[in-house]
């Protein structure tokens, strides 16, 4: 496949997705140590650990397979938490996208709940459909976490199924260990309708 996962700047009215930095690290380590309560499933560094996480993120984009993102809040200029495109798969040609996920996502305690996470889905799912024009993009969650599983169903992806032993676990103790993870998406199809939803909880 030659086509290059490279996320461009998104910028909504609450939120913009820069493309992940070292410039970043120091609001994200304040970001991810606000209140953990809600981190038990998800990958988030503790703040000694941030630079070390960026690391990984860079590393990972420089293989063409991650595209990963800074959550800015416009409200404040700060980076509030981190989210990414990912596994980009072209079946029907090399110059074109028909597939991609959106994940690792996680927000500051004080942005949840706030209305970035849902205007940062918007953007991505916007680019995705609009501007690469893909078939169908995925979001996955590690099956046990409730609370992520009801944010993705609120964004319109429809739920598929739990896919066993699917991929590496994120939740403290479990290093080694592989997770359930339950398996939405969005098809180009839906995509008129998941938009005008995602839109309308904007306004709300």
């Amino acid at each position: 496949m030659t086509f290059t996962l490279e996320g461009p700047v998104l910028e909504g009215g609450l939120v913009r997705l820069e493309p992940l930095a070292h410039r970043h690290a120091a609001e994200l380590a304040e970001a991810a140590e606000e209140d953990r309560s809600a981190y038990s499933f998800t990958w988030v560094p503790r703040a000694a650990e941030t630079g070390a996480y960026v690391d990984a993120q860079l590393a990972r984009a420089a293989t063409g397979l991650v595209a990963p993102y800074a959550q800015i809040s416009l409200a404040t200029g700060r980076a509030v938490g981190a989210t990414a495109y990912l596994e980009p798969r072209a079946w029907r040609g090399e110059d074109r996208l028909d597939a991609v996920e959106v994940g690792f996502t996680w927000l500051a305690s004080s942005a949840q709940g706030t209305g970035l996470n849902t205007e940062s889905k918007f953007l991505l799912f916007r680019h995705a459909f609009e501007q690469w024009r893909v078939s169908r993009l995925d979001l996955k969650t590690d099956a046990r976490n409730a609370r992520s599983r009801a944010a993705i169903g609120k964004t319109g992806a429809r739920f598929e199924g739990v896919l066993r032993n699917w991929s590496r676990s994120w939740a403290p103790g479990e290093d080694g260990l592989l997770r359930d993870s339950a398996v939405f998406s969005v098809t180009e199809d839906e995509w008129p309708a998941c938009r005008e939803r995602l839109e309308a909880r904007l306004r709300r």
